[in-house]
């Protein structure tokens, strides 16, 4: 370096410590006069709501319709005045963009596209209601992934669909019903029952569509999908049939988990398993009174011989007697090695109960060490029934009550007063041996409330093992990784103790299962589903009259019956990433998006829906993954860490934050649902506790972003609706920067064509600091979304507006635009110009509605063509 340029770089160096000096001295003079302001301010706040709403702030107050032309028609672009409010008004900001937005196709993908795909699938929302906030947090996070990509120069597809959610539409349907009319689906039957179900679902996927468009959701609409379409019905359809014919599907007698309440069959993960510390009454669905539970009631088998020997067994669910087929003993009780061999005698219906040794099942330190059998009723009593060949009697019918098999004193009765009527005959018989308190675990079906009554029952099933060792390898070979992390282990201990999945739901909403049975004139039992071996599975009732006429060649066939039960939602569900893409047929969709980028969803279906989803499209797609990455969000829970429940009326709608909410309102909502008296009164008193003012209006932009920024908080997300207010007042300080910028670029200002038009080295200080600043803004805010930390990436572009282009910038070039001698002043200009136009693009993902109206008042640079819409400007620093 010569001495002339070391002068020069000395000479720099002096003026930049000196322009930061007068700086740093500008900003202490700034900060004391907000100070000031601001006790101002807080001395002549409204003490309420009410009185805040009612203060008039002079000449800043704005009429919003001042600043927007009424007669823009829907769906053009919106018609900004040439003034902007003083005030930041979301309703005001966020009308009109969004049909705009759609009407130009801004969110349409093309199959045929040669830009890379970014492909997210919509969890299909069930038709049920409305969207509460946890549909917002999902639509938050995958909006901001889509419009990030976009503007990344992906051919970004959003893809929305709506699931048919059988049971959960079903029970929402009957409990109105019932309300209305005082009828259940039984009295109506089966076709107008399920008529009405589809104008329930009209009704509320109408609703649905318009939350999701209200929140900005930048979703390809013209691809929408709901599961009980056609072409998602020939899908499911085909999938049965395939597995079927390759052995995975089969029909058996087993075990499940009956809900006698809405008479149908459930998963293991539709069970949340309650713990009862002893004496307990619980109300149960169907009963006047509470239930009783905590319990053990001993009682006595007499031997059948007629010697007046008695074996004593004790059982929490004495009525499940009715169905016991043999008592258990350990092999080495020396106690009872004289029953060895011996029979009981059923007290009630005269059965002989052999009296079987079992090790595995008895402990000789547990109780009397006599254990009864009820195979067809209980878990371990059923594997016990499989290695001593018993028989496994069923003493319930679908609706809880006491069948034939029970015996005609009990026929009839529901199950937990028969359980009061069988102790009442125990003690008349000289049997009952008393009642003592006992822990015990009970099942309670998360849906009806029910409780779980295991029952035998013939069903379909889907063998899991190979899947499910397809899908756990997926995840450890790094074919699929799960975000984050630490979801892995429960992935892989979910899969690693996989059981067959029962697929048969006993309901009227759904998939009717592609199955028929066949009844021949020879056929000894004419019962419809007799004979296991009369199955026949097609994709058509003359596909299978066909296939039964060659399989039964020969024989008369008197009747071919479908299956009434339908499949279970989530085996639709499954085929999702293949099914919403036209597969079975080989569309060009499928052929263009398949399989998607990312499955973004909450993390408490990840065994629901995400693992079958992967077990299945893995198993008819040649063994690939439907995305390659499954990024977890937290569960949301109210402000005080409770899980938002209707019970609570602690859930929030969406359109409630956004467009705010009285007390009132938000207690007119509960009274139109479907909640218990009792449970309404408890949900009332919730909201006036936790929202005594209602909620006010946020907007769109401020919810996403407060719900983004939540997402750091791991499992869950304690919503505090004050924070969403705290961002809706940022948004105003964002307007009002962008105001003032305005005021101080000019009506006559052109701004550069980017920023390597500028000349960095001859500008302010505070100029190139920025720049910088920005910069490495753009990097942090685009690494943290590769690397789905969307909380960082959002508290980057915040930070990045909030404390350095707000708190320093604009205030450090303020002299640049009040010197005489205009020093700086382009430069300034041009910088500023810059960061508005680069921040407001990066904020765009996060805040569309606000980042649109505030980019499209921006003046253009010269000889630039400017896109239409700055969701489709590039996503990075110019």
């Amino acid at each position: 370096m010569s001495e002339t340029d070391k002068m020069s770089a000395t000479e720099m160096e002096r003026k930049l410590k000196k322009e930061e000096k007068a700086r740093d001295k500008e900003m202490k003079r700034l900060k004391a006069l907000e100070k000031a302001k601001l006790a101002q301010l807080q001395a002549s706040k409204p003490k309420s709501m009410e009185e805040k709403k009612k203060k008039k702030i002079g000449k800043e107050e704005d009429n919003p319709a001042d600043f927007i032309d009424p007669e823009t028609p829907l769906g053009e672009m919106k018609k900004l005045s040439s003034q902007m409010p003083k005030q930041y008004n979301p309703s005001t900001v966020e009308k009109s963009w969004y049909e705009w937005w759609e009407k130009s196709e801004f969110f349409k993908a093309d199959a045929k596209s040669s830009k890379p795909n970014f492909v997210i699938l919509l969890p299909p929302p069930n038709v049920t209601g409305v969207l509460h906030i946890g549909h917002a947090l999902t639509c938050a996070v995958q909006d901001t992934l889509i419009r990030w990509k976009r503007m990344s120069g992906y051919n970004a597809l959003w893809l929305p669909g709506f699931d048919h959610a059988g049971i959960a539409t079903q029970d929402v349907v009957d409990r109105n019903l019932r309300r209305e009319t005082g009828k259940s689906r039984h009295d109506i039957g089966r076709e107008e029952f399920v008529k009405q179900v589809w104008d329930w679902t009209h009704k509320y996927s109408g609703t649905i569509k318009t939350q999701l468009r209200r929140l900005g959701s930048s979703l390809d609409w013209s691809r929408e999908v709901f599961t009980l379409d056609e072409q998602r019905s020939k899908a499911v359809t085909e999938a049965f049939v395939r597995l079927h014919k390759e052995g995975v599907i089969y029909r058996g007698d087993q075990l499940v988990n009956w809900d006698c309440f809405s008479r149908s069959a459930r998963s293991d993960e539709e069970i949340e398993h309650i713990d009862i510390k002893g004496r307990t009454l619980k109300n149960v669905p169907g009963y006047e009174k509470p239930v009783e539970f905590g319990v053990m009631t001993s009682f006595a088998y007499p031997l059948d011989d007629g010697s007046g020997e008695f074996v004593v067994v004790a059982t929490t669910r004495v009525e499940t007697m009715l169905g016991d087929t043999a008592i258990a003993v350990h092999p080495d009780d020396a106690r009872y090695k004289h029953l060895h061999g011996r029979f009981a005698v059923h007290p009630f219906n005269g059965r002989k109960l052999p009296i079987v040794l079992d090790e595995e099942l008895v402990d000789p330190e547990l109780g009397t060490g006599c254990v009864k059998i009820t195979p067809a009723h209980e878990p371990k009593d059923y594997e016990v029934g499989k290695r001593h060949h018993l028989e496994a009697i069923n003493i319930f019918s679908n609706d809880g009550r006491i069948n034939e098999n029970g015996g005609v004193e009990f026929a009839g009765m529901q199950r937990y007063l028969a359980r009061e009527a069988v102790v009442e005959a125990l003690r008349e018989k000289g049997l009952f041996r008393g009642v003592e308190e006992k822990e015990m675990r009970i099942g309670i079906c998360s849906r009806s409330g029910d409780v779980v009554e295991p029952m035998l029952k013939p069903q379909w099933y889907v063998n899991c093992r190979e899947m499910g060792k397809e899908a756990l390898d997926a995840g450890c070979n790094g074919k699929l990784e799960i975000i984050p992390k630490m979801y892995s282990a429960d992935w892989r201990r979910w899969l690693e103790n996989l059981h067959d999945w029962c697929i048969s739901r006993q309901i009227w909403w759904g998939h009717r299962i592609p199955a028929w049975y066949v009844t021949l004139e020879e056929d000894k039992l004419k019962k419809f589903g007799a004979y296991v071996d009369h199955w026949v599975v097609a994709r058509s009732e003359e596909e299978a009259r066909e296939e039964a006429e060659v399989r039964f060649a020969g024989k008369k066939l008197l009747e071919l019956s479908q299956d009434p039960d339908v499949l279970d939602t989530w085996f639709s569900s499954g085929l999702f990433p293949l099914s919403v893409f036209g597969w079975p047929d080989q569309t060009e969709e499928l052929k263009g998006f398949y399989p998607s980028s990312v499955l973004e969803t909450g993390l408490d279906i990840l065994f629901f829906w995400v693992a079958r989803m992967v077990m299945l499209t893995m198993k008819l797609s040649d063994g690939e993954v439907p995305f390659s990455k499954v990024y977890l969000h937290p569960m949301v829970r109210d402000a005080h860490g409770r899980k938002m429940s209707k019970s609570l009326g602690n859930g929030i709608d969406p359109l409630e934050v956004i467009n705010g909410v009285t007390l009132a309102g938000l207690q007119s909502r509960l009274e139109k649902g479907n909640l218990d008296p009792k449970e309404l009164v408890v949900a009332k008193e919730g909201q006036v506790k936790d929202f005594p003012n209602g909620i006010a209006e946020c907007g769109a932009d401020a919810l996403r972003f407060a719900l983004v920024s939540y997402t750091a908080q791991g499992y869950n997300i304690n919503m505090d609706v004050q924070r969403v207010v705290s961002y809706r007042q940022w948004c105003n300080k964002l307007w009002n920067a962008v105001r003032f910028a305005m005021m101080k670029l000019g009506d006559d200002y052109t701004p550069p064509a980017s920023v390597k038009a500028l000349s960095p080295e001859t500008m302010p200080f505070s100029c190139q600091w920025i720049l910088s600043v920005l910069n490495k803004a753009v990097s942090k805010t685009v690494d943290s979304l590769n690397a789905f930390e969307l909380s960082d990436a959002a508290n980057t572009v915040y930070s990045w507006w909030q404390y350095q282009f707000c708190d320093v910038f604009i205030e450090a070039i303020k002299p640049c635009f009040s010197a005489d001698d205009n020093l700086g002043r382009t430069d300034a200009q041009d910088v500023l110009w810059i960061c508005l136009e680069t921040g407001l693009r990066l904020l765009h993902p996060f805040m569309p509605f606000v980042t649109e109206e505030l980019w499209q008042r921006l003046p253009s640079p010269r000889d630039c063509e400017r896109k239409a819409s700055i969701m489709i400007c590039d996503y990075r620093l110019r």
